[in-house]
C-alpha cells in the first residue's frame, strides 16, 4: 500500500482561529524520550521471594539466588514489546539494592547469587549497550530499611541528615557507575536535595517527579492518560513536583509530559497466584491507544521471578502485544505531512479506513487546540472525527470509511500549525 503525494494548503474552509498564548517548547530531550513512546518497567526484589507487593523484610538474604537470572533476556523481552528504553527498579520501598553499593549492608551483595559479587545493574547495563537499549532507572526515596518515609523523610532532623548523606551517596553511585541514564523515577518527589548530582551526572535524563521533574506521572497506574492530556502546565503547578496530567493546559508556560505506567500483572510484581492477572492483548492495546494515542508515554511493567528470568508466559505477551502494534500501525495506507491549517491526501485505490494517525511538531510547541478529520463521500467532505490535543500523536479509530481522499482541518490553533504527520490506516478484524 502506496502512500500518493498529497496536496497540502489552506483552502476557504482551513482557516483556523488562531487563540494566541504562551508557546512553551520542549528541550532537545524532552523530545528524544517523547519520540520513545514505549519503555519497559522491571521490579525485582527480596519481596519477590515473599509473594508479596511489598518487602516484608522476612527474607534471609542467603535465600536470594535468581540463578538463572540473565538481562539478555529482559532486553530481548523489551525489544519484542517495541520498548525503546528500559526503567529498572534498583531500590523499591523496602530498601534493597541491586547493585554493589557501599551504603548498606541489604543489598545483592549479600545474598548467595554469584556468591556475593553479582550486580545486577551492571549486568542490565551491559546488556542495553550491546543492543543499543536506553537505560533508567528508579531509586526509591523511600526506604524502610532505613526508616526514611515517602518523598524520604524522616523522624527526627539527625535521621534526616544521616538519609540523606546516604541516599546522596546512592544516587551517585549508581549515576556515575552505569553509564548514561536515560530516565531517572523518584515516585513521589524526595526531600533530599540532589540536584547538583543530577547536574554532574545526568544533565540530560528526564526526571520523574520532584522539583527537578522534566517529565510527570499521568495520575493513575493503569496507563491511561485523559484527553485532552496537553503536554504544558504551569509554573506553579511544575514547581510543586507532583503535577499529573489532570494539571495540563494548552497555554501553560513549562513542557512537562506524561508517562503512563502499568503492570501487565496485576501487581508489580512477580508472585505465584497472579499469572492469571496477565493482560490480553486487546486490553494491551486499549492502553496503548489510550496513552501513546493520546500524546503520553506507555511504560508497561514486567517483572522477573524467582530464577531472574521474565516467565514466558508474560515474554510470549510482551511480543504478541509488539506485534499487534506493528501489524495495526507499521504500514499505512496514505501519509503526509506540512505546514498550515489543511491537509489533504489521497490513497491508491478505495480502501475502508478505522485509524488515523496525527502528529504534530512539537519541536514548535503544541499548537493544535481543536480539529475535524474529513473523508471525501460521493464528491462531499464528511466529518469522520473531531478532536483537540494533538501533540506528540493523536490516534482515532471509528467504523470504517471507505474513501479515497481524507482531510485534517485545524479548527483553533495556539500559533501556526505544523504537521509532521498525517496518516490512514485500515486496521480492520482482529
Amino acid at each position: 500500500m502506496v502512500a500518493l503525494v498529497c496536496a497540502l494548503g489552506l483552502c476557504c474552509c482551513g482557516f483556523a482561529e488562531d487563540l494566541g498564548g504562551p508557546h512553551a517548547v520542549p528541550t532537545p530531550e524532552q523530545i528524544l524520550w517523547q519520540d520513545a513512546e514505549l519503555g519497559m518497567f522491571i521490579h525485582f526484589a527480596p519481596n519477590t521471594w515473599q509473594d508479596a507487593e511489598g518487602d516484608q523484610g522476612t527474607t534471609p538474604l542467603d535465600k536470594i539466588n535468581p540463578e538463572k537470572l540473565d538481562t539478555d533476556q529482559w532486553v530481548r523481552v523489551a525489544e519484542s514489546l517495541g520498548a525503546k528504553y528500559i526503567v529498572f527498579v534498583v531500590k523499591h520501598v523496602g530498601g534493597f539494592c541491586m547493585w554493589q553499593t557501599g551504603t548498606t549492608e541489604y543489598s545483592i551483595k549479600n545474598t548467595a547469587w554469584r556468591g556475593g559479587k553479582g550486580d545486577v545493574l551492571a549486568d542490565l547495563s551491559a546488556s542495553c549497550k550491546k543492543r543499543g537499549m536506553k537505560l533508567g532507572l528508579y531509586l526509591c526515596p523511600r526506604d524502610d530499611h532505613f526508616g526514611a518515609g515517602d518523598s524520604g523523610k524522616c523522624a527526627t532532623p539527625e535521621k534526616q541528615a544521616k538519609y540523606a548523606e546516604l541516599y546522596r551517596q546512592q544516587l551517585t553511585e549508581v549515576l556515575s557507575g552505569y553509564g548514561d541514564m536515560f530516565e531517572i523515577w523518584l515516585d513521589g518527589g524526595n526531600v533530599v536535595e540532589f540536584g547538583d548530582i543530577l547536574q554532574k551526572h545526568a544533565p540530560h535524563a528526564m526526571v520523574f517527579q520532584g522539583k527537578y521533574a522534566t517529565i510527570r506521572w499521568v495520575g493513575n497506574e493503569d496507563g491511561l492518560a485523559p484527553y485532552p492530556a496537553w503536554n504544558c502546565t504551569t509554573k506553579a503547578a511544575a514547581s510543586g513536583g507532583g503535577a499529573t496530567a489532570a494539571d495540563s493546559t494548552p497555554f501553560g508556560d513549562v513542557w512537562l509530559p506524561s508517562e503512563c505506567d502499568v503492570s501487565l500483572r496485576r501487581d508489580w510484581f512477580w508472585n505465584t497466584k497472579n499469572e492469571k492477572t496477565i493482560k490480553p492483548v486487546d486490553k494491551l492495546m486499549d492502553i496503548y491507544c489510550r496513552s501513546v494515542g493520546r500524546g503520553a508515554v506507555l511504560l508497561l511493567n514486567l517483572t522477573p521471578d524467582t530464577t531472574g528470568l521474565i516467565p514466558e508466559a508474560d515474554a510470549k505477551r510482551a511480543a504478541e502485544f509488539g506485534a499487534e502494534i506493528k501489524r495495526r500501525f507499521e504500514s499505512s495506507l496514505a501519509s503526509t505531512a506540512g505546514d498550515g491549517n489543511t491537509l489533504e491526501m489521497g490513497l491508491t485505490a478505495l480502501r475502508p479506513v478505522d485509524h488515523t494517525i496525527l502528529m504534530e511538531d512539537i519541536s514548535q510547541g503544541e499548537r493544535v487546540l481543536e480539529y475535524v478529520i474529513e473523508a471525501q463521500v460521493n464528491g462531499e467532505w464528511k466529518e469522520v472525527v473531531k478532536g483537540t490535543a494533538i501533540g506528540h500523536k493523536k490516534i482515532d479509530q471509528f467504523a470504517p470509511v471507505e474513501s479515497g481522499r481524507w482531510r485534517f482541518r485545524c479548527l483553533k490553533s495556539n500559533g501556526p500549525v505544523s504537521v509532521s504527520k498525517f496518516a490512514a490506516y485500515s486496521v480492520g478484524g482482529k
